[in-house]
């Protein structure tokens, strides 16, 4: 189970920061009376599937198997 958490808590990781990226860049900024506005159009479910992959991955490494 230690090996399969790590893969998955790399993989969170990965995509996370690949997926976070992605979904900033997709943002457009304005002026609205002198001010910056920033409009996000990115779709976020790939940085919230990647979030719960991490998150499983990192219960199953913590996870010990009991003999």
């Amino acid at each position: 189970m230690k090996i399969v958490g790590s893969v998955l808590l790399i993989l969170g990781i990965i995509g996370l920061v690949v997926f976070g990226i992605q979904a900033l860049n997709d943002s457009e900024t304005f002026s609205v009376l002198g001010a910056e506005v920033a409009v996000s159009k990115a779709n976020w479910t790939p940085v919230i599937i990647s979030a719960f992959v991490l998150l499983v991955g990192f219960v199953l490494t913590l996870v010990r198997k009991k003999n």
